[in-house]
């Protein structure tokens, strides 16, 4: 079988109804992480960047952000804002935010949906700088309208999903790259964001909502158990 012609269950977008129905069982948890910041974790840990999905914010990614402090990791958030889509200078933002943070080795990204996107194309430019890249339900793989959310992510963004300012290429980028995904993910089609076998290096499924991922304590758990496993198979 031809390898772009791989195939599995969960081409296919979810149902437009679910939508609303998975944002709405998230959105007490995410209202309520808008005053609160995320610890950072202790200054020897191994430093990470978490990058937010589509319309949310570092404010949005506090469960994610704590739990990766908690269990020994330097987190950072990104500090720009809500992500309101790509733009021409969205590799070059991250790149300045990647050398504020002054770290002597090599960072892990972290990226939740369209975050993941992001990372995934800066690691593409700057190895160097990435040691490991980690997505979250991010629909990096197929086409870019295999998901629920393009419509929306147009009129925001401004450009259409098909041709973003960002190139967004599906091959793999020249970093160790772990895809988490969901099969009940209510936006993203799993398929996706598990990608091919040449898109990325690992996959894992947990059992968990799209938005849980950067909300949920409980996601968070699950999440940063595999990026500790992730990271410590490339150690070994």
């Amino acid at each position: 079988m031809n390898r772009h012609a791989q195939h599995w269950e969960g081409d296919d977008a979810p149902p437009r109804h679910g939508n609303w129905g998975e944002i709405a069982w998230n959105l007490g948890r995410m209202l309520s992480t808008f005053r609160k910041r995320g610890p950072r974790g202790p200054l020897d840990g191994q430093p990470v960047l978490v990058i937010p999905g589509f319309l949310c914010s570092d404010q949005t990614t506090f469960s994610l952000r704590r739990e990766l402090a908690r269990e020994g990791f330097r987190v950072h958030g990104w500090k720009q804002g809500f992500n309101l889509g790509a733009r021409s200078d969205t590799i070059e933002r991250l790149g300045e935010r990647i050398d504020s943070l002054d770290h002597e080795r090599p960072i892990v990204i972290v990226g939740w949906s369209l975050g993941g996107v992001f990372g995934r194309e800066y690691a593409r430019y700057h190895p160097d700088q990435v040691k490991a890249l980690i997505t979250l339900g991010s629909p990096f793989s197929g086409d870019p309208r295999q998901n629920n959310v393009w419509p929306l992510y147009e009129r925001v963004a401004g450009h259409p999903v098909n041709e973003p300012p960002v190139p967004r290429i599906t091959d793999k980028p020249p970093v160790p790259h772990l895809a988490i995904w969901s099969r009940r993910d209510g936006l993203i089609a799993p398929r996706a964001a598990r990608g091919l076998d040449h898109e990325r290096d690992k996959e894992v499924e947990l059992d968990c909502h799209h938005m849980a991922f950067g909300i949920s304590p409980a996601a968070a758990k699950d999440v940063v158990r595999e990026v500790r496993k992730f990271l410590e198979e490339l150690d070994s």
